[in-house]
């Protein structure tokens, strides 16, 4: 894994977050503690503004745009990436119908129906990271898995208690 290339601080923004019951909270530790742990992460400003890695990312949600704040580690400032909520909003709107279908299985379903559901739980996150990484292409360059993780952290901004 490069040391340069990577995010090795993340902090969302509070006052975009929704409200949050402790299990959200969870979620979104474990999304920011497993993004830390494995992720490339490369900012495509110019060279002289990039500079070399680690990075920090601030991200926050305003007006239905997402806005990833990139700092490097020092917090010296990079960019500010804008990015508008609208071409992931049915995504994430079918992952979290999906996710609430598989904890009601999860109760009282068959493993075969729930593995079905975990699947497509699955499948719909995988192309939640897809959509992000082609909307970020130009911006910042990222993997498949930390799209996924970054997806997560999206989604945790329209979590609502469950």
């Amino acid at each position: 894994m490069s040391t340069t290339h990577r995010l090795v601080r993340i902090e969302l923004d509070q006052q975009s977050l929704s409200g949050a019951n402790a299990d959200i909270e969870h979620e979104r530790k474990i999304a920011v503690y497993d993004l830390l742990q494995d992720n490339n992460f490369k900012p495509m400003a110019e060279e002289e503004l990039r500079g070399e890695g680690p990075y920090a990312l601030y991200l926050s949600s305003r007006e239905g745009r997402l806005i990833f704040d990139v700092r490097k580690e020092d917090d010296a400032e990079i960019g500010q990436f804008h990015m508008s909520v609208s071409p992931l909003r049915r995504t994430i709107k079918d992952y979290f119908l999906l996710c609430e279908s598989y904890y009601d299985a999860i109760r009282s379903a068959t493993p075969e129906h729930i593995e079905t559901i975990d699947m497509a739980r699955r499948s719909m996150h995988n192309e939640g990271a897809e959509i992000l990484a082609a909307r970020l292409k130009d911006k910042i360059e990222i993997d498949f898995n930390t799209g996924r993780r970054l997806f997560t952290l999206i989604c945790s901004f329209h979590m609502k208690g469950r």
